[in-house]
């Protein structure tokens, strides 16, 4: 397992991501509504899970990623069956859920 305070520091890396495609998918027009949901879940969840990171429960902590990557998968899944879908958005959906998907694996 990694170091709790290196998941914290990849952690705050992601949400930057997140933060970036979430808002991204704000300013574009034409982002399907379910892209737009999957990232405001993902947004919001990242919210919750700031707190998780601040303990020192491993279990709580994987979890919390776990459930991270899958919301990460939807979005990405939602970005790739949008047509004529801007390239930031895009790119920026896509760099979030890579970074989660290889916070994942570090920690499996």
């Amino acid at each position: 397992m990694m170091q709790v305070n290196e998941i914290r520091q990849r952690f705050n890396h992601i949400e930057q991501t997140i933060e970036h495609a979430s808002e991204a998918c704000r300013t574009s027009a034409d982002v399907p509504s379910d892209l737009k949901q999957c990232i405001n879940e993902l947004d919001q969840q990242t919210g919750q899970a700031r707190k998780v990171m601040q303990s020192q429960d491993e279990s709580q902590i994987i979890q919390c990623v776990d459930d991270l990557e899958e919301l990460g998968d939807r979005a990405k899944y939602a970005c790739e069956n949008a047509s004529d879908l801007d390239e930031d958005v895009r790119d920026a959906v896509l760099l979030a859920h890579r970074e989660l998907s290889d916070l994942k694996h570090s920690l499996h």
